[in-house]
C-alpha cells in the first residue's frame, strides 16, 4: 500500500531518469566511448602528464655507474629468460642463461640507464625503438624488466647491499612501470581541461545525490521513514 503517492511517484520518476542517463552513460556516445571509458582515458592522460619522474630518476642513478654487480635471477621459463639477457646485453653486460636462471655480471649504473632510456621511448609512446632493439614486442621488454629488476632487488638484498637495491626498487617504481602503464596514453595538463574536469566532479556528486534521494522518496512514499 502505498502511503503518500506524491512522494512516492516522484521517487520512481527521479529513479527513472537516473537509469536512463545511466544507459546513456553506458552507451558509446562520447568519441565512440562511453562515459566510463571516456573518463578514465581523460584521468589517464591528466595524471600522465604530471607523473614523468624519469629525468630525475636518471639523475639519482649516476652515482652508480662504475658499481659492478654480479646476482643471479630467475624468470618464469627458458623463453623468458632468453629474452631478458637481450636487455643485458644491450646493456654491456654478461647475461647467461642456465635454463630458467640468468646470472648477470655488469655495470648497475648502464643497466640502469639503458632501462631508463627503454622507459623514455615507451613514455612517448615510441615502443617501436624498444621492439627494433630487442627484436620482440616492446610491452614484453619493459615486463621483462620489470620482473628482472624484482629478481635483482631481491638478490642485491640479499648480498647486503642495499643502496643499489634500493636504487633499483626506484628505477621500477618512477619509471619501468609507469612507462608501461601509460604506453599509448596521450599526456593532457589539467589546465586545459579544466571545464570537463569540473564538470564531471559535478556529476559524479549530483548524479550520486539523485539516487539517494530517488531511493528516500519512494521509500517515504510506502510510509516508511528514518528514524534514530
Amino acid at each position: 500500500m502505498i502511503a503518500h503517492k506524491k512522494q512516492f511517484f516522484g521517487g520512481l520518476g527521479l529513479m527513472i531518469g537516473f537509469v536512463i542517463v545511466l544507459i546513456i552513460f553506458f552507451s558509446p556516445v562520447f568519441d565512440g566511448k562511453n562515459g566510463l571509458d571516456y573518463l578514465d582515458n581523460l584521468y589517464n592522460s591528466i595524471s600522465k602528464g604530471s607523473a614523468y619522474y624519469i629525468p630525475k630518476v636518471r639523475e639519482e642513478s649516476e652515482p652508480f655507474k662504475g658499481n659492478s654487480v654480479n646476482v643471479t635471477l630467475t624468470m618464469a621459463d627458458k623463453t623468458h629468460a632468453q629474452q631478458t639477457a637481450k636487455l643485458f646485453e644491450a646493456s654491456g653486460a654478461e647475461a647467461v642463461v642456465a635454463e630458467t636462471n640468468l646470472k648477470v655480471t655488469g655495470d648497475l649504473g648502464i643497466i640502469l640507464q639503458n632501462s631508463l632510456a627503454d622507459a623514455d621511448a615507451m613514455y612517448i609512446n615510441d615502443g617501436s625503438k624498444v621492439s627494433g632493439k630487442y627484436g620482440y614486442e616492446e610491452r614484453r621488454a619493459m615486463y621483462n624488466w620489470w620482473k628482472a629488476f624484482q629478481e635483482m632487488e631481491k638478490d642485491l638484498k640479499r648480498q647486503k647491499k642495499f643502496k643499489e637495491a634500493k636504487i633499483v626498487a626506484l628505477v621500477v617504481k618512477k619509471a619501468v612501470e609507469s612507462s608501461y602503464n601509460y604506453y599509448k596514453i596521450e599526456p593532457q595538463k589539467i589546465g586545459d581541461r579544466w571545464g570537463i574536469v569540473i564538470l564531471s566532479l559535478l556529476f559524479y556528486v549530483i548524479y550520486t545525490l539523485w539516487y539517494g534521494f530517488a531511493i528516500m522518496f519512494m521509500f517515504e512514499g510506502w510510509g516508511m521513514k528514518l528514524g534514530h
